[in-house]
């Protein structure tokens, strides 16, 4: 982007400091028509596997400016993101492989999933790819209208989606699944759980999704019962992260347990323990305890309850065990 924005705690949070929705004018369709059109118009171009372009040679998005989105995408309907650093950010999905390959090396870019690119982008350029990503996932998944079946259309651009059945007419809005995600201590160590699939060492902070007619304190206590049936008492409130993997949102809680029994309820991990600070350090140092990447608030939790309970800093721990 044109400035460099200062990280947030969170990677894809703090977006709201670059960018304004503008969604009050989403249904002006001259002033939407005149932005597009606009030399300062910025284009963010998506495949269908959700995918952004990267500059070849240096980690930043390789944006479209609005003569390039003519020549290439003209036939393509434009959602607009909103307005950052005074200039109008559009989305472009462009569903078409050999399209999108020839554009690598007319663009001389590549393609990246989010996940990769997370970490390795400005914050502001992260945050806006994971928008776009969640927004152009809503798009492809909602098609017809869950009340009559009949086809929708974009409208708003491309923020709501209206039933092209007269009589029906109804509108669908982008939607989010809200998730906890909680880091739970008791007595000086925190309990961490891995699942089968994930890398030996990898403990990760437990979460799961929010059901309908629960609280999201009754959520994190409901989950950690169910994965190692521990016994929750109070939980907090530490910070969110937007997740469009492909469509939730992390909420991320400190929580205080009863004591420290363990008993693994519906198997989804494959184990589940405590660890101390102690044990932490000593883990990350000879490689048998491995952190959850930075890209989550899984991460954020670890580091705030080490650096609150031991005065540790996880990413001086990590930098540490990495070689070279």
């Amino acid at each position: 982007m044109d400035r460099a924005v200062q990280p947030p705690l969170n990677t894809f949070a703090g977006l709201s400091l670059v960018l304004d929705r503008v969604a009050e004018l989403r249904d002006e369709s001259a002033w939407i028509v005149e932005q597009a059109r606009s030399p300062l118009a910025r284009y963010l171009l998506l495949d269908g596997a959700g995918e952004a372009f990267l500059h070849r040679d240096r980690d930043a998005l390789r944006w479209l400016d609005a003569n390039e989105r003519e020549r290439w995408f003209g036939d393509l309907r434009a959602s607009l993101l909103g307005m950052a650093y005074e200039r109008p950010h559009f989305l472009l999905v462009a569903d078409d492989p050999a399209r999108m390959g020839e554009l690598e090396h007319a663009l001389d870019a590549r393609r990246m999933s989010l996940r990769s690119a997370g970490l390795l982008l400005a914050a502001d350029e992260a945050s806006l790819f994971a928008y776009a990503k969640g927004l152009s996932h809503w798009q492809r998944e909602t098609r017809f209208c869950t009340h009559c079946g009949a086809p929708l259309l974009l409208v708003a651009a491309g923020h709501r989606a209206q039933c092209t059945n007269a009589e029906c007419a109804r509108l669908h809005f982008p939607r989010t699944d809200a998730a906890v995600i909680m880091l739970v201590e008791h007595n000086g160590a925190c309990l961490l759980g891995r699942q089968a699939g994930w890398p030996p060492g990898r403990y990760s902070t437990l979460a799961g999704f929010v059901e309908p007619g629960e609280a999201l304190e009754d959520a994190v206590r409901r989950e950690v019962a169910e994965e190692a049936g521990v016994i929750i008492d109070q939980v907090r409130y530490h910070s969110s992260q937007p997740w469009p993997m492909p469509a939730s949102l992390m909420v991320g809680f400190i929580a205080t347990a009863v004591s420290r029994q363990i008993r693994m309820r519906d198997h989804e991990l494959e184990d589940a323990r405590w660890f101390t600070p102690a044990q932490i350090v000593d883990g990350i140092a000879d490689g048998s305890f491995l952190p959850s990447t930075r890209l989550s608030v899984s991460y954020q939790l670890l580091a705030h309850w080490l650096r609150q309970r031991a005065g540790l800093e996880l990413d001086a721990l990590t930098a540490a065990a990495t070689p070279g």
